[in-house]
């Protein structure tokens, strides 16, 4: 088998060109001269599996296409390119025939429209759109890492409207930069554009597409060969997860980050940093599957590691924990496990100053808020609700949980101090 004229063949490109990775694999089946059952056995599947795999490509299940790619070797350009994820033009041609109902745009747009979320149905679109087909480059001067922490800010300040209109070039821009030479850096700050664009619709609810976004940000770690990458694509793949009622996979995907990131042997802060954050969101995802103890006993470690963390982290940090971050995700954890009183202790001593950013002081009164209703106490939900609003409106505005809870207010406690002023601050109903 000549590898290099395998995956330059006329077959290979038209799978390219037709976005069939599964059709690629059969290729590389093919061309080693495997049979179903021989990359079954490498990849520990059955024979049918793997034909399912090579029939349905882009809907496979994401771990098996990607441990049959690797298993038939194909070069990861070509790969990406198959995927959608790359700004080659033929990434761009649509398949012969009519397009499936679901990767209609238009028919998208109507869906978004439908929702009747707070954040405009337009930009949802732009950013579905975007990961569907990989937008021309922008153009821009300016530079990538500048933009990049530039987005970044508008989602530390709640502006998560703005970071969504962004997001379609930011994506397109950091692709084609990614794309001829597939240098370390460049993937790894794909990878890292993807991870925010997961972050942001996971936050107002899209799931569908952020785990789009979480895939590819982590193909693009893989690639890079970044461990703090792949921890941060990793996180945002599990949160997705444990949000499609898929617990195990979550598991499974945040406990390989903290053994990945564990190995790097935690020399610097930011290694620390994304230990300590590994093990705060190890330890919600089980508390939302319900394991107590392993739950309890990951969030204490998360408070040791981050113990020598300093209070306020260094500016651009991937991962900025600190202590008290560690503290607001005991809030969740025991909120989660169903405690709303341990979950208030937790968060007894927790303090606005102790957070650098719009979007956390606004997640801390939310999650407090959030503990306060789980314990029927209406008036301190209202109050937490109300301060979550005054530093970072989008947290309650474009947040569907929290968006029911102002809804539950509303209908239940009308005449609660504050609840009017709070509906008034969410908008609309769905």
């Amino acid at each position: 088998m000549n590898a290099v004229r395998l995956w330059v063949s006329e077959e290979a490109r038209c799978c390219v060109r037709q976005q069939d990775p599964g059709g690629l694999i059969r290729i590389g089946r093919v061309g080693r001269g495997w049979r179903l059952e021989d990359l079954g056995a490498r990849i520990g599947c059955s024979a049918a599996t793997v034909s399912r795999l090579e029939r349905r490509g882009r809907k496979a299940d994401f771990d098996m296409l990607m441990s049959a790619a690797r298993a038939v070797e194909i070069p990861a350009h070509v790969l990406a390119a198959s995927l959608g994820l790359t700004g080659f033009p033929a990434t761009r041609v649509a398949p012969d025939g009519p397009r499936c109902a679901e990767e209609d745009p238009m028919r998208r747009r109507r869906l978004l429209t439908a929702t009747g979320l707070a954040v405009p149905a337009s930009l949802l679109a732009g950013v579905s759109d975007a990961l569907a087909s990989i937008p021309d480059p922008t153009g821009s001067p300016v530079p990538l890492d500048s933009r990049l922490a530039a987005a970044r800010g508008l989602f530390d300040a709640g502006q998560n409207a703005e970071l969504l209109r962004v997001l379609p070039g930011l994506l397109a821009d950091a692709s084609h930069a990614a794309s001829p030479a597939h240098e370390e850096l460049a993937l790894a700050r794909l990878s890292t554009a993807y991870s925010l664009a997961g972050r942001v619709l996971t936050k107002v609810g899209r799931y569908g597409d952020s785990r789009l976004a979480a895939d590819r940000a982590a193909l693009y770690a893989e690639w890079s060969g970044s461990p703090l990458a792949a921890a941060a694509a990793a996180r945002e793949l599990s949160i997705v997860l444990r949000h499609q009622d898929q617990p195990a996979a979550a598991e499974r995907h945040i406990l390989d980050a903290v053994a990945k990131v564990e190995e790097t042997g935690l020399r610097t802060d930011a290694q620390r940093s994304a230990y300590a954050q590994m093990l705060c969101t190890t330890s919600y995802t089980a508390a939302r599957a319900g394991a107590r103890d392993q739950a309890l006993t990951m969030i204490r470690d998360a408070a040791l590691a981050a113990r020598a963390l300093p209070g306020v982290s260094p500016r651009g940090r991937l991962f900025p924990i600190t202590p008290a971050a560690v503290d607001l995700y005991s809030v969740g954890v025991h909120w989660a496990l169903g405690d709303a009183g341990a979950a208030l202790e937790a968060g007894r001593g927790l303090r606005e100053g102790q957070f650098t950013t719009a979007e956390r002081k606004g997640r801390m009164h939310t999650d407090l808020g959030r503990a306060w209703w789980q314990w029927g106490k209406a008036e301190q939900t209202a109050a937490e609700l109300l301060s979550a609003v005054r530093v970072s409106p989008g947290e309650v505005r474009d947040r569907p949980a929290i968006r029911q809870i102002v809804s539950d207010l509303r209908s239940r406690h009308p005449k609660v101090t504050g609840v009017r002023e709070l509906v008034a601050a969410a908008g609309p109903a769905e």
